[in-house]
């Protein structure tokens, strides 16, 4: 049995990656690849505690960084690693990308020491590709302007999602055969063409 692929997809608050994880899902699924849809932080009842505590509970930069990698770990062990070894393709809602965008980029933390926990948590695990949605802050935060009450990163300023932006400008770079960036700006039928295009380009299915 061959290995399942692993993809993600990441982006600022408001990009809309959310709204197309399942329209891909759905498109792969026809193609008749089992499908295995998830998120981080999250994943597992025990990841799932976790979000919460990162999404609303204040914290320094480092428990933050901590607590998204022991979420990680739990997640790697008990969903994604078991799924991809049986032949499940993985469509993951954020992954260690994000941890670099949001910890490293969006609160300025070293990112040597989040190199070493990817290092310890993954063992060299990481997505076959990263569909990234890129928006500029601005038109990201009209998206999101009313929709929810806003957790702790979502309430953050237009500067700080500049930050982020830019940590995943900086992974995109570092990993181009990995990465798809996406005009998430554009209208959702643009954007959905965008991601069907970086799709077939991939010869797996």
């Amino acid at each position: 049995m061959n290995a399942g692929h692993f993809i993600t997809v990441e982006g600022i608050d408001g990009a809309g990656k959310s709204t197309h994880l399942e329209a891909l899902a759905a498109w792969l699924r026809e193609r008749g690849v089992p499908v295995l849809v998830t998120r981080e932080p999250g994943g597992t009842v025990l990841a799932e505690h976790l979000r919460e505590l990162v999404l609303h509970q204040a914290m320094d930069a480092l428990t933050e960084a901590l607590l998204v990698f022991a979420a990680r770990r739990d997640h790697l062990v008990q969903r994604i690693e078991p799924a991809l070894a049986a032949g499940t393709t993985v469509l993951c809602d954020r992954f260690t990308d994000a941890t670099f965008a949001y910890q490293g980029g969006g609160r300025g933390f070293d990112g040597a020491v989040l190199a070493q926990l990817e290092r310890w948590v993954q063992h060299g695990r990481e997505p076959d590709l990263t569909l990234w949605f890129d928006i500029a802050p601005a038109v990201a935060a009209e998206r999101l302007a009313g929709a929810r009450a806003p957790d702790r990163f979502e309430a953050q300023d237009t500067a700080f999602f500049d930050r982020v932006r830019a940590g995943y400008a900086a992974r995109c770079a570092a990993a181009p055969g990995r990465f798809e960036r996406l005009d998430a700006a554009a209208e959702p039928a643009a954007v959905w063409a965008q991601i069907e295009r970086a799709m077939r380009r991939r010869a797996w299915w």
